[in-house]
């Protein structure tokens, strides 16, 4: 039981001990830098997109693109051939087009990156929360097993609640290690899209 103990705290140590190291963002869970919003320029060598950047909705056939070319599902040497087909058969209106196809891009992408951000920091109160809870327990835990006469029933009652919490803290904890990768990932095809979409503009 003793080594129970000193297991579950492990984990639960080990799980919240990288937290927060950027103290602007307290709830950030991983290892890599928190960069709230892609930045256009980072992204983009294009001519500006001020006077489209609201308009991309309105084109049916470019909103039905971007959505395609935005889902994770749609494999980015997939989405870059999409990218050249519906250029090259704009015509005279390549220009407008790829403006108002990566400002969709832009939009619909950064918006997508916010949601997983956000879903990360909810998970990361959780797992603190978790860990708060799980600590309790254990010295409760601990606790128990020092009382004479030891209620036996009720010790195994709560090393099996803790076994379990603990499972959980841990399943979230590589949940959150494995989506801390897509805010990275979505900011590459982003730039590889939008380098494509240049390329075709020359």
């Amino acid at each position: 039981m003793r080594v129970l103990v000193l297991a579950v705290m492990a984990i639960v140590l080990s799980g919240t001990a990288a937290r927060a190291a950027d103290p602007r963002y307290p709830d950030w869970p991983c290892t890599q830098a928190k960069v709230p919003e892609i930045s256009l320029a980072a992204v983009w060598a294009g001519p500006p997109l001020d006077e489209v950047q609201s308009k991309w909705k309105d084109h049916a056939k470019i909103s039905a693109l971007v959505a395609k070319l935005s889902a994770r599902k749609t494999p980015l040497d997939e989405a870059e051939k999409l990218v050249k087909e519906f250029l090259a058969a704009s015509a005279s209106d390549k220009t407008a087009n790829a403006k108002l196809l990566f400002a969709g891009l832009f939009d619909t992408l950064n918006a997508q990156r916010s949601q997983v951000i956000n879903g990360l920091e909810r998970v990361s109160r959780k797992q603190r929360e978790a860990a708060d809870k799980i600590r309790e327990e254990t010295l409760a835990l601990q606790a128990l097993q020092g009382v004479t006469p030891r209620d036996d029933a009720k010790i195994e009652a709560l090393s099996n609640e803790l076994i379990w919490k603990t499972r959980i803290f841990e399943d979230r904890h590589k949940v959150v290690r494995f989506v801390c990768e897509v805010p990275t990932t979505i900011d590459q095809r982003l730039f590889a899209l939008g380098r494509v979409i240049q390329q075709e503009m020359e």
